[in-house]
């Protein structure tokens, strides 16, 4: 008894020094992080990552109680390169890279203190950190303007099939009254990296079979696409049939939200299919 009490002084000691030092080290990182969240509209979701990531952890309670602690060394093999990655990436300015080196070094920690067993257990609710870390901007910028002419040439098509007409210039559509420009917030990229961090924590806490887990996560895809559409399409509806200011101020910045409810109520309903799926399978095995 007093030599595993022993033991687990000593683990709580080494986890307070790591953890202070990890504290030390990426305070200024982490400061960085919530500032772009306040003022970046496309990663404010990033303030609940940290907290749906303690949720799936607390989910996994009754196992990890039943886990007696193995501390491995094998850790160091991701604490070090995390570290090394973060002062790379401090040397050269890259966030990004300072960004993601603190989920190596979770990762790490987690072997080093608890094991493989516990590392294992919780590799997805850590890695579920990946979503408040917001894109490198040359890669926004690579995959946002593909996705706004994408979205201006289908929201064309639609308007034109609905009878209003309209030209379409490169990401500007041109109607009788007034001009819509498609710009990065209206590419859908932002509802696409919003919706993505939500249908992952929604299918790990779901009930489905693995394969149908992965199928909700990758249908955020088209659901975030379709949505940006609906909401582009009314928009222009509204300016043509309304008024040009209605395309802009409160009723343009509510359709975000009411597009956004839309595509979780959707991505709800891709839930509740899956499910019915697998009964119907399962009952035909």
């Amino acid at each position: 008894m007093i030599m595993k009490n022993s033991k687990l002084s000593s683990l709580f000691i080494q986890a307070g020094v790591l953890i202070f030092s990890f504290a030390v080290l990426y305070r200024h990182t982490i400061s960085a992080l919530i500032r772009d969240w306040s003022i970046d509209d496309n990663y404010s979701h990033g303030f609940l990552i940290p907290f749906i990531t303690v949720y799936m952890i607390w989910q996994k309670k009754e196992t990890l109680s039943g886990i007696i602690p193995e501390p491995s060394s094998r850790g160091l093999l991701l604490i070090l390169p995390g570290i090394a990655l973060h002062i790379a990436g401090n040397i050269g300015a890259e966030l990004f890279t300072m960004r993601f080196s603190i989920i190596i070094l979770l990762w790490g920690l987690l072997l080093y203190l608890f094991g493989k067993t516990v590392f294992r257990e919780l590799f997805i609710p850590v890695s579920y950190l990946i979503f408040m870390i917001p894109i490198p901007a040359i890669l926004w910028n690579k995959l946002a303007f593909p996705l706004q002419l994408f979205a201006a040439t289908l929201t064309t098509e639609l308007i034109y099939g609905i009878g209003i007409p309209v030209l379409r210039e490169g990401n500007v559509l041109h109607l009788a009254n007034t001009s819509l420009e498609v710009v990065d917030a209206c590419s859908g990229l932002r509802s696409l990296t919003s919706l993505l961090a939500l249908s992952a924590a929604f299918a790990y806490i779901s009930s489905l079979k693995n394969i149908s887990k992965w199928i909700l996560f990758f249908s955020a895809i088209p659901i975030a696409v379709a949505v940006n559409i609906i909401r582009l399409t009314v928009t222009a509806m509204m300016a043509h049939w309304i008024g040009a200011e209605t395309a802009q101020g409160f009723l343009h910045d509510m359709s975000g939200m009411v597009v956004f409810i839309l595509a979780f109520v959707l991505l709800f309903a891709v839930s509740a299919l899956l499910t019915k799926a697998e009964i119907y399978f399962s009952k035909s095995d």
